[in-house]
Parts: C-alpha cells; sequence; structure tokens
C-alpha cells in the first residue's frame, strides 16, 4: 500500500536538462517527495491518467503538477469522480470542484473576502461584447473562461478591438461561461502577489511581473517571479481567504493585487494544482509534508 501518490502529468514526469520549465516542475515534486519520506511516508509520483494504477491501492493522492487537466476537463472530470471513491484526495474533491469554476470567487466575496470586480457570462447567453461594454460602463477589460488555466483564452479588450473579438466570444459563449474585468492597472504597474498558504498557516510569497508591453504574469508569456516579502495585513488577507474556503485547505496559493481602487483584493485562489515555488522555499514541502501526515 502506498502512502501518498503525487500527481503529475506525462509532460512532466522525467527531468529535463535542456528544458528549465520541465527541470523546475520535476525539481518541485522532487523537493515535495523528499519531505514525504522524511516523515516516513511511502511515496510514488504518477500522471494523473496512468491506466496502470490501480488507485485503490494509495491512501491518498496529492495533486501537484496536472496542468493538462483543463485542456482534457471532461477526462479528468470522469476520472476525479472514480478516483475519489476509493482513496482520500488532497485537496478534496469538494473543494476541487468548487475551485475548478471561478464562480467560486462570488462565494468568497459574499464570506468578506474583497474580489477583483467581475460580471460573469453565462453559457448560451446572447449579448455582444460590445453591448456587454456599454452596459458595465467599463473601457478596458480582460476576457476569460470561468474554466481554464495558463491564461487560455485570456483577452485584453478595449473600444478598440472589439469587433475582432466578437466571433471567438460568440463560438465560446456557446460551449463555456466567460467571466468579464475591469483591467487592473496595477498588476501591469506593480505586479502580482503569490502567498502560500498550508493547512491554514502562510509561509512564503512571490512577486510576478509581466514582460513588457504584455498583462499576463504567467512564465508561459514570458513573465518573471521575484522573491517577496509581504506585509501583515497581505498576509491576514490571504490566510483569511483561504479560511473563507467550504472546508480548510490542506495547501493554497493565495493571488493577490492592489485594485484599480488602492485595495487589496484576490486575483484567483489556487486549490486544484497550483504552481508553489517550493523551490524558492524548501521548507515549505516540510510544512506541507507534516500536514498531510497528519490527515492520513
Amino acid at each position: 500500500m502506498i502512502d501518498i501518490v503525487i500527481l503529475t502529468d506525462k509532460r512532466y514526469l522525467k527531468d529535463s536538462k535542456n528544458d528549465a520549465y520541465k527541470h523546475n516542475v520535476f525539481y518541485e515534486d522532487f523537493l515535495v517527495q523528499d519531505a514525504l519520506n522524511k516523515q516516513g511516508l511511502k511515496t510514488l509520483r504518477l500522471a494523473w491518467d496512468d491506466d496502470n494504477f490501480n488507485w485503490s491501492e494509495t491512501k491518498a493522492v496529492l495533486f501537484r503538477t496536472t496542468w493538462d487537466y483543463f485542456d482534457r476537463f471532461n477526462e479528468f472530470s470522469k476520472w476525479l469522480t472514480q478516483v475519489s471513491e476509493v482513496t482520500t484526495l488532497f485537496n478534496s474533491e469538494n473543494i476541487i470542484r468548487w475551485n475548478l469554476d471561478k464562480h467560486y470567487l462570488l462565494d468568497l466575496e459574499k464570506a468578506g473576502v474583497r474580489i477583483a470586480k467581475t460580471h460573469f457570462i453565462e453559457t448560451g447567453t446572447s449579448i455582444t461584447l460590445v453591448q456587454l461594454h456599454e452596459q458595465l460602463n467599463w473601457e478596458e477589460t480582460v476576457l476569460k473562461p470561468c474554466i481554464s488555466g495558463a491564461a487560455r483564452h485570456t483577452y485584453k479588450l478595449n473600444k478598440n478591438n472589439l469587433s475582432e473579438h466578437e466571433s471567438i466570444f460568440k463560438a465560446l459563449i456557446t460551449q463555456e461561461s466567460m467571466m468579464l474585468q475591469p483591467f487592473q492597472h496595477n498588476i501591469v504597474s506593480e505586479g502580482e502577489l503569490s502567498l502560500m498558504v498550508f493547512n491554514g498557516q502562510f509561509t512564503h510569497a512571490v512577486l510576478k511581473k509581466a514582460k513588457d508591453g504584455d498583462f499576463r504574469v504567467q512564465d508561459d508569456f514570458g513573465g518573471t517571479v521575484h522573491g517577496y516579502v509581504p506585509s501583515k495585513e497581505e498576509i491576514a488577507f490571504a490566510q483569511n481567504a483561504v479560511k473563507a474556503c467550504p472546508e480548510l485547505p490542506i495547501y493554497a496559493r493565495v493571488d493577490i493585487f492592489t485594485d484599480n481602487q488602492g485595495q487589496i483584493a484576490l486575483s484567483e485562489l489556487e486549490l486544484i494544482e497550483p504552481e508553489l515555488w517550493f523551490r524558492n522555499h524548501p521548507k515549505a514541502a516540510d510544512v506541507l509534508a507534516r500536514s498531510l501526515k497528519a490527515k492520513i
């Protein structure tokens, strides 16, 4: 019996000396696996869609780098249901499904967490982008799907480019819900903060900055990551956001920024397979490992 299976996707099963991105994924998972092994736990690292493994033969599975799930969502969702019936998931199936869809932001807002101002557009809506912008009186915006990752179908819009995005928006909204947000200027000028919280407690943070001329902070688009020491207010905000979840997640990444009104606001709460920058703070892997050992 395996104690914990660490989940990745097939692309990252092996280390790569020639690909820094793949190496970082492999190395971070290694830090987690090493920390779990030091706790006396028997571990295995597998792709989530491994057909040869009997998932009832592990006490728990830990979602780490399953970064193809949003491109294979129907398949992933079916697998999630099946695996949750035979083993324990970290984070749980309940909180993963809640966190999959950005409508969760509304639940957090109701619980008192300040979020980025957001307008949700439900599947099948016939409204146009021009009509939306007129209705909301927003000039610069960002459009993205409610279920997404790695900035998939994320577009920066303004009155000059709405018409060229109408066709893609029309195609997307027939298949999935979308969300529209005012463009947040401080994310470009100051960056976005990611605070890591394990079992409710903050461990470390990074500052993510977009490359010149872009607004996306993901490294897929040239964004850079920097060490950062957050303020007490930022730490409190992150911990309170995590505590506002339907249940306390064992790991969380809280992405925050200074909004257009000068207030700390939540961009996203990542509870499924967030990058957690263990390479910047290896001791956080030990914090996670101790928390997991106490749970299984």
